[in-house]
């Protein structure tokens, strides 16, 4: 666990002071709130009393009460054996608890005492949600405090794991990605760079061939575990009721399912999300989108994704990682979907959101060197693993773009590879004119690449221009940004797709997002007929409800 420096609610100190640190914005972390809006929070819960050292939560535990102080102090500590080296701050009169994770059932990653006699407001965790829609004003200060301090643990390494194996090992990096996607805190200890982690690793009894591993806290060792295996460890993994039937099931967390999902469930509709991965989709490996509405000067896709999965679960969407659908039974009603754990939720209407996988190129070798430089995402992790070595972007849309202008400012040169005469038919001029002008990028028209060599990581990269003799260059890594084949195999037997197993919607007259099944509907990258941008995808995702609503009840038709 990290030894952070103790914070106080009302003087919050990090140890690296940074102006982009929550814990320089106590004011807006930790709240204080007026002894009239306590007294209204308290119509939602009771008034309670705890005596000095008394547990009033602990790290693991799901479904904690919400607890607002009205005398006293609440510490909050990142380990579970009150070692109080690992306090991260004293709550004072007017303060709260808890972070995003009181928005779910997840287990929380933190623990919490009294530090003297402490009376406080407890707010059941089913009123919860009353409180934060009965309530704005304090709401928002909640859901506002709840996500700093959420970014605050990310940043500090607070309450989180330790992944420890080669930073550039792909396996490293799909659980750093599953990590930092997830917003879960962690540390990477990196065994190519930091040679005294193996000394530490064999006090463990942890071999070379087990890495990566992740160290939770208590001392717990999983050894290369798969995505699912770490969210079940975490905590992140709720239970599922397969009795229960949702009004609405939302397969995807990209920008169209949690759009959905805000206006599903904002709008009184029982509403579960499923995603396979971590919300945002492929948007949501974006370092920057600069043309989305309200963000003047950009917004990442982590970011955006980031505080629209906490939008939807504000109003009680339930939001199931790790939980990938592999089928779907629609002979009846309800519809049900499979898991791939053995699973199955059910629900009255389904919004298929499930949008695409990235396609890859057809070269030698090149399965060889996924995760070990051949990346479909270009974020501050992966900008890390090149930094001042030469890259290479293929694709000319704005993903693309957006990479290459993002890589620019960490590597010494971005190469962007297209197969056509230019970038003008597939990339927003914004993007076109500033590759144009930097000294740091070269587009390279007509090009493919046709050999790819390293041990094990990518070394050298050959390409071909005008059917030109190959070419020779020494690469860091390389960025595939060349379209996407649809997600929408688990349908098969299901719903009518085209020939590129893209969703039909909208035939014989029906609703834009209807399926070829009445109460199922498609929006996003895997309709067919979709524009492929963040902000349709939002656009389609919302509108959609109004078409759920009318399936669910036919007198609003």
């Amino acid at each position: 666990m990290s030894n952070a420096t103790p914070h106080h609610a009302s003087d919050a100190v990090p140890d690296v002071a940074s102006p982009s640190d929550p814990y320089e914005r106590a004011e807006q972390t930790f709240p204080t709130l007026s002894d009239e809006a306590l007294d209204r929070a308290a119509v939602y819960g009771h008034d309670d009393v705890a005596t000095d050292g008394t547990i009033l939560f602990e790290r693991g535990q799901r479904g904690v009460d919400f607890l607002l102080i009205r005398s006293g102090c609440i510490e909050v500590f990142a380990a579970t054996d009150h070692d109080t080296d690992a306090m991260i701050v004293a709550h004072g009169p007017g303060h709260f608890t808890g972070e995003v994770d009181q928005l779910n059932n997840r287990a929380i990653l933190v623990s919490g005492r009294a530090k003297g006699e402490t009376r406080f407001i407890r707010v059941p965790r089913a009123n919860f949600p009353k409180l934060i829609a009965g309530e704005p004003d304090i709401g928002e200060t909640i859901m506002r405090a709840f996500i700093l301090r959420r970014v605050a643990l990310i940043g500090h390494g607070q309450g989180g794991v330790d992944l420890v194996g080669p930073g550039h090992g792909a396996d490293t990096q799909r659980l750093r990605q599953f990590l930092t996607r997830n917003g879960h805190p962690h540390r990477l200890a990196d065994t190519e760079s930091d040679t005294d982690v193996w000394a530490c690793l064999g006090e463990l009894g942890v071999e070379a061939d087990e890495l990566p591993v992740v160290i939770l806290p208590g001392g717990r060792i999983l050894r290369a575990p798969s995505n699912t295996d770490l969210a079940q460890a975490l905590g992140l993994i709720e239970t599922l009721d397969p009795d229960h039937v949702h009004d609405l099931a939302i397969v995807g967390a990209g920008p169209s399912g949690l759009a959905a999902a805000v206006y599903g469930a904002s709008e009184g509709l029982d509403t579960i999300v499923l995603e396979g991965l971590a919300p945002g989709g492929q948007a949501g490996t974006s370092s920057k989108i600069e043309n989305y509405l309200g963000f003047p000067t950009g917004i990442s896709g982590q970011a955006l994704a980031g505080r629209a999965q906490v939008q939807a679960q504000k109003f009680g969407a339930k939001l199931a990682i790790a939980r990938t659908v592999t089928g779907i039974d629609c002979g009846s009603a309800p519809y049900r979907l499979l898991l791939d754990d053995g699973e199955s939720v059910a629900a009255r209407a389904i919004v298929v959101a499930s949008g695409a996988r990235y396609a890859k190129l057809s070269v030698p070798d090149y399965d060889r060197f996924e995760g070990n430089g051949i990346y479909y995402a270009a974020t501050a992790m992966e900008a890390q693993l090149c930094a001042g070595t030469e890259v290479i972007v293929v694709g000319g849309g704005n993903s693309a773009g957006q990479a290459a202008v993002f890589l620019s400012r960490h590597v010494s040169h971005v190469h962007i590879l297209v197969r056509g005469p230019g970038l003008a038919a597939t990339m927003s001029d914004y993007l076109i004119q500033r590759i144009e002008t930097s000294t740091h990028i070269t587009i390279h028209a007509h090009t493919e690449i046709v050999a790819l060599r390293g041990d094990p990581l990518l070394t050298e990269v050959d390409w071909v221009t005008d059917g030109g003799a190959p070419e020779t260059h020494a690469i860091g890594a390389l960025f595939v940004m060349i379209g996407a084949s649809p997600n929408s195999d688990w349908l098969d037997g299901c719903l009518a797709r085209d020939n590129k197993g893209f969703i039909l919607t909208g035939q014989d007259g029906a609703g834009t997002y209807a399926t070829s099944k009445p109460g199922i509907f498609a929006v996003g990258d895997i309709r067919a007929g979709s524009v492929k941008r963040v902000a349709s995808g939002v656009g389609e995702g919302s509108v959609v409800i109004a078409s759920v609503h009318r399936f669910l009840d036919p007198s609003l038709a």
